[in-house]
C-alpha cells in the first residue's frame, strides 16, 4: 500500500498547510512518515463514540481468553492499535488531545494510561459543548463531554496550559497615573504549606508607609515594620526574597487592611496588565469560550452546507492549538468534517504561525438519505475534502489530497 497524490483535487499542494489522506487510519498511520517532515507535535481526535450501535471501523479482533465480549471490547480493540501507531509518530514535545463522552471515557482513560503511560497524563477537561443540555433520555440533561490530554514525554512536552484569550481588562481594576492597569496581589504567600518552618528564609520583616504606599527592606522615616501573617494572625512568609523586593520597590504598595483580628498594615504586589499576558486555563471549558455543537454546525454550514450531524467547533481546536508551539505539526486521524484542518488555517492566519495539519478520513459511505448524500457527498472523506477545499479558497493555505492505494 502507498499514498498517492490526487493532483486534480489538490490546491497549491507544494505549499499546502492542510493535507487530507483518504483511507482507513489503521492502514494510513504507518505510512505517514513518508508524508511528514518530522514528528507530530499535536494530535487531536474525536473518535466515534460507542453508543452501543455498530461503528464504521470493523477490525478482526477477538476477546482475550475466550471470555464473553462486552460492548466496550470492540471499541477498545479498535482504538488500541490506532493509538499505538499514533504515538510512534509523535515528537518528544508532543501531546495528544482526545474528545470523548461518558460512554467510553473510563475505557479511553485506561487505554491512554496503557499506551502513553500513566505518568504522562496531563488533564481530563470538561467541555460544555451543549449548554442547553440534551433533553432526550432519562435523568439529567447532559451538557458536556471530555477532553483527555496526555504528553508523549511529560518532561519534554511543550504544552503551555495558558491563554491570552481569557485575560480581561476588567480583571485589572486599578489604573496607574501613566495609564497602565494593574491589580493588587498579597505579597505574602497565601498557601499555608509555605510558612516559617518550611520556608524560613522568606519570613522576615520589611518596612512600609501606608500613607505613601512606599515599601523598603530597611527602615525609613514614616515607615512601620511589617511581618507576613495569615488572616488569623499566625506567621506566614513572603513570596519575594529581600533582594527581589529591593530590585522592584515600585511594584509594591503598603496599605491598611481590615482582617479578622482588626486593622493591620500589609504589603501588596502591583500585578500589571501587559501585552501578551496569559492566564492559566481551567479544566472546565465553557461553550461561550470555545463554541458549541450549534456554532460548529453553523461554521460548517457556511462553508459547505449542513452535511455533518455533530461537528466540533473550531474554537475548541483553536484553544488546543494555542497551548502548543506555532510551528507544530498537527494530526487528526478521525478527521470527521475537517474541523482540525479548518482551525489550523484560522490560527495561522491570526498569529502568522507555520503549523501544518494532516487529516485522515476513510471513504465510508454517507448514510442513505442524509444531508451529505443529498448534497452529492457520497463518503465521509468527501465531506472532509469539501470543507478543507473551501478553507483553502477562503482562508488560504492550500490543500494536498492523498489517497491510499493498494496497487503495488
Amino acid at each position: 500500500m502507498r499514498l498517492e497524490l490526487d493532483e486534480g483535487a489538490s490546491i497549491d499542494p507544494e505549499r499546502a498547510v492542510n493535507t487530507l489522506v483518504e483511507g482507513d487510519n489503521l492502514d494510513v498511520l504507518p505510512l505517514l512518515p513518508t508524508v511528514l517532515d518530522r514528528g507530530v507535535d499535536v494530535i487531536y481526535i474525536d473518535p466515534p463514540y460507542n453508543t452501543g450501535n455498530d461503528f464504521a471501523y470493523v477490525d478482526d479482533f477477538r476477546a482475550a481468553g475466550g471470555r464473553r465480549r462486552t460492548r466496550h471490547d470492540g471499541w477498545r480493540e479498535m482504538m488500541r492499535p490506532r493509538l499505538v501507531a499514533a504515538r510512534e509518530l509523535m515528537s518528544e514535545r508532543g501531546a495528544i488531545f482526545c474528545s470523548i463522552d461518558d460512554n467510553e471515557v473510563a475505557t479511553l482513560r485506561l487505554l491512554l494510561d496503557e499506551v502513553f503511560g500513566e505518568a504522562n497524563f496531563v488533564a481530563q477537561i470538561v467541555v460544555n459543548l451543549n449548554p442547553k443540555g440534551r433533553q432526550l433520555g432519562s435523568f439529567f440533561a447532559t451538557s458536556h463531554e471530555y477532553l483527555l490530554v496526555y504528553a508523549r514525554e511529560l518532561r519534554a512536552c511543550a504544552l503551555d496550559a495558558t491563554s491570552s484569550d481569557i485575560v480581561h481588562e476588567s480583571d485589572f481594576p486599578l489604573v496607574d497615573p501613566d495609564g497602565r492597569r494593574y491589580r493588587h496581589l498579597p505579597l505574602r504567600n497565601t498557601n499555608k504549606k509555605f510558612n516559617p518552618l518550611t520556608a524560613p528564609t522568606l519570613h522576615f520583616a520589611i518596612w512600609g508607609n501606608p500613607e505613601t504606599g512606599e515599601v523598603r527592606t530597611l527602615a525609613f522615616e514614616g515607615a512601620e515594620e511589617v511581618k507576613p501573617v495569615f488572616g488569623d494572625g499566625t506567621p506566614a512568609v513572603w513570596r519575594w526574597s529581600a533582594p527581589l523586593i529591593d530590585a522592584r520597590p515600585d511594584d509594591l504598595v503598603c496599605r491598611v487592611v481590615r482582617g479578622r483580628t482588626g486593622e493591620r498594615v500589609d504589603v501588596f504586589q502591583k500585578d500589571w496588565l501587559h501585552a501578551g499576558r496569559r492566564k492559566k486555563l481551567k479544566t472546565i471549558w465553557l461553550a461561550e469560550e470555545v463554541g458549541s455543537t450549534d456554532t460548529a454546525v453553523a461554521e460548517l454550514k457556511q462553508l459547505v452546507g449542513k452535511v455533518f450531524e455533530s461537528p466540533k467547533p473550531t474554537g475548541l481546536v483553536r484553544r488546543i492549538l494555542g497551548t502548543m508551539p506555532a510551528d507544530s505539526v498537527v494530526l487528526d486521524f478521525f478527521a470527521g468534517s475537517g474541523t482540525t484542518g479548518h482551525a489550523v488555517a484560522l490560527v495561522n492566519a491570526v498569529d502568522d504561525g507555520v503549523r501544518t495539519c494532516v487529516s485522515v478520513n476513510s471513504a465510508e459511505p454517507t448514510r442513505t438519505g442524509s444531508d451529505a448524500q443529498l448534497a452529492g457527498l457520497a463518503t465521509v472523506s468527501a465531506i472532509t475534502e469539501a470543507r478543507l477545499a473551501a478553507v483553502a479558497r477562503t482562508v488560504g493555505g492550500g490543500l494536498r489530497v492523498l489517497r491510499l492505494s493498494t496497487v503495488e
